[in-house]
């Protein structure tokens, strides 16, 4: 969306390059952040821990105790989706989150996580619940449990998509009638978006593999 892309290139498409980018980038600031821990953090690692906490404790709120196994996912989501929405701020970057490719394969991940745990946790009585408390209900039952379940990763996807890049179109256009004079408003509004579609992908994740986890009915 961006005029000028500092990462473009003719071998990748630029929502894979950044993709690539913030993994590194996620990678170093991991490293950095526990190569030297100690009982007295430094102000570092002092907010990593602040942001890894926050995550953990929005899990334990979300999902109980029993949803801290899946710290690595939910962790790992949230914390690339919100530098990723982010980065498409700063002009010359684009966020890969304003590419359905990019929301389309985490929220298929989401999506294969969530019944993963719920035929581990209930077995075959997870399968059975798309068929309806009596025999006699399945033909209705089940189409509708299907169409349900396959709205989840559609929605999550299509939703973090259409605002991220809508965000983008907008910053785009800005730059380009005013390239020397972005509204700071503006970015306020685009940094508040970016965080709230974080949340909503991460909280609607952790409420799909919740449900998954909960008594088959």
């Amino acid at each position: 969306m961006h005029p000028l892309l500092f990462l473009e290139n003719s071998y990748f498409p630029p929502h894979v390059t950044y993709t690539w980018f913030i993994m590194l980038m996620l990678i170093l600031v991991a490293f950095l952040g526990t190569r030297r821990l100690s009982i007295y953090p430094g102000r570092f690692q002092h907010v990593m821990e602040l942001i890894i906490d926050g995550i953990n404790q929005g899990m334990i709120a979300t999902m109980g105790e029993g949803g801290k196994r899946y710290f690595p996912l939910i962790g790992t989501l949230a914390l690339f989706i919100v530098v990723a929405n982010l980065l498409g701020i700063i002009p010359g970057f684009e966020s890969p989150t304003s590419n359905l490719n990019t929301t389309v394969s985490m929220a298929l991940v989401v999506f294969v996580m969530t019944h993963i745990v719920g035929i581990r946790v209930h077995g075959f009585k997870y399968i059975k619940q798309f068929m309806g408390p009596v025999w006699w209900l399945t033909p209705i039952m089940m189409p509708i449990e299907i169409v349900s379940h396959l709205s989840r990763p559609l929605s999550l996807s299509v939703r973090l998509f259409g605002n991220i890049m809508g965000e983008d179109l907008v910053l785009a256009i800005v730059l380009i009638l005013i390239p020397f004079l972005v509204p700071l408003p503006l970015f306020v509004l685009m940094i508040f978006t970016s965080i709230i579609q974080t949340m909503v992908f991460v909280i609607l994740s952790m409420m799909y593999i919740s449900m998954a986890m909960e008594e088959a009915h």
